[in-house]
């Protein structure tokens, strides 16, 4: 059972990896060119998931660009159950407080 824990942690780890490898911008990629690194991390399964991570990872978390601020749009409509007029209209017509004369 040891064995199999074991094994699959290093699964998890190799895959955790071998997609940090394929999602990093190729900029960003130290030491090796990327496709260098896929292939080392498939061929050299443990020690090659190592080595991205001290040597090929980048540095620093990955930034993400600012999303440019947007004009303030109007409201979209609301539906007739949002509506707090209509539901007190609704509700005063439901009583029978109906103004008909």
């Amino acid at each position: 059972m040891p064995s199999v824990l074991i094994g699959l942690a290093l699964l998890t780890f190799w895959l955790y990896c071998l997609f940090d490898v394929i999602t990093t911008p190729d900029d960003q990629v130290r030491s090796l060119p990327k496709i260098l690194w896929v292939l080392v991390v498939v061929l050299l399964p443990a020690v090659g998931s190592v080595f991205w991570l001290l040597l090929g990872r980048p540095l620093g978390p990955k930034v993400l660009p600012r999303p440019l601020p947007r004009e303030k749009r109007p409201e979209a409509p609301k539906g007739p159950d949002d509506d707090p007029d209509f539901l007190k209209d609704l509700d005063r017509r439901m009583r029978g407080d109906d103004d008909r004369g």
